[in-house]
């Protein structure tokens, strides 16, 4: 196997993935814990400049929050996530003293293209009060929102991170909060993860297409950024399939009492490919389909629904972290 011409890569852009695959080497700087907030599962994973730079992912913050097992589209389900993600943002925002400032929220991707169109989405569901600043309407408990969905390169021939800077030094704001459509290395992930973390984005990283970073050494205001992955590489797919049956051959082995040591149970089921690590099954479904083009993204049958959703869940999330007066409300 040539492994140097068709090296697998982690193609994502969760935190969360890249921690779990740096776990047994045990990295100083790359840090997590966990916590629940509502009755849902959190993960903090913090990485300094010198794990970023041994692991490839920006330093700073990441939440995970974690939405395997739990039915989002049930509404009080739905208002749970809401809330814990707005409390996650809220922590971000007073780590960086700006409750109540001026915040401009952006809404990456291509609103055509539905795995693509988180960003859009969210933006259609904030509640934007720029305008009412403007003509002094402003009630109290509310913050000044401006929001923007540019669009994609590939539609509007303008590099997004241009559109944003324009605006921004246009309207003056205190901090940009991007939402974002990921990728995830792992099928358990897909539409079942919150990130917020506050490195910032690097959009179209995780699918092999980098645009300009937007973050605060870009932009030179603090940057947060929401994403949920709704794609993943086909070789993962194929990977994690490999796996799963390995574990449950495994308990169906255990459960008939079969004599046949552990150690060979993957290589009785599945021969040389059973034999190897995780890593080297990859780097092998890589090498079959990357040549002949069939390592595709790919998403679930349910995406609309899975979109529409989750984005209304993003937005409202932001908009009680934002407006003081809409938690008080509720």
């Amino acid at each position: 196997m040539n492994k140097e011409i068709n090296k697998w890569q982690v193609r994502t852009d969760l935190a969360y993935d890249v921690a779990c695959e740096y776990a047994h080497e045990q990295i100083k700087g790359l840090l997590e814990e966990t916590n629940i907030i509502n009755g849902i599962k959190v993960v903090k994973n913090t990485i300094d400049e010198e794990a970023s730079s041994k692991i490839n992912k920006s330093p700073g913050i990441y939440y995970m929050i974690d939405l395997d097992k739990i039915n989002y589209h049930d509404q009080l389900t739905g208002e749970k996530i809401e809330k814990t993600l707005s409390e996650v943002m809220r922590k971000l925002l007073e780590k960086y003293n700006l409750i109540g400032k001026k915040c401009l929220i952006v809404g990456l991707g291509n609103e055509n293209v539905t795995p693509d169109a988180i960003g859009p989405y969210v933006v259609d569901n904030i509640v934007v009060t720029r305008h009412l600043e403007i003509m002094k309407q402003l009630h109290d408990g509310y913050s000044i929102v401006s929001a923007l969905s540019p669009g994609v390169m590939g539609t509007t021939g303008i590099e997004t991170y241009d559109v944003k800077e324009a605006v921004r030094n246009k309207i003056d704001v205190d901090y940009i909060i991007v939402v974002d459509a990921l990728a995830s290395s792992s099928i358990s992930r897909v539409n079942r993860t919150i990130q917020i973390t506050d490195s910032g984005i690097a959009p179209g990283s995780g699918v092999g297409n980098k645009r300009k970073e937007i973050s605060y050494k870009t932009m030179n205001i603090p940057v947060f950024a929401i994403g949920i992955p709704t794609v993943v590489d086909a070789v993962s797919i194929v990977s994690d399939t490999l796996k799963y049956s390995l574990k449950y051959l495994d308990n169906q082995v255990k459960k008939e009492h079969v004599e046949l040591e552990e150690k060979n149970i993957n290589e009785t089921f599945f021969g040389k490919i059973g034999k190897l690590e995780e890593e080297e099954q990859r780097n092998f479904f890589t090498e079959v389909l990357t040549p002949n083009g069939y390592n595709l993204m790919v998403t679930s049958k349910d995406i609309d629904l899975e979109v529409e959703d989750l984005s209304k869940i993003v937005a409202w999330g932001i908009n009680k972290a934002l407006h003081d007066s809409i938690n008080a409300n509720i």
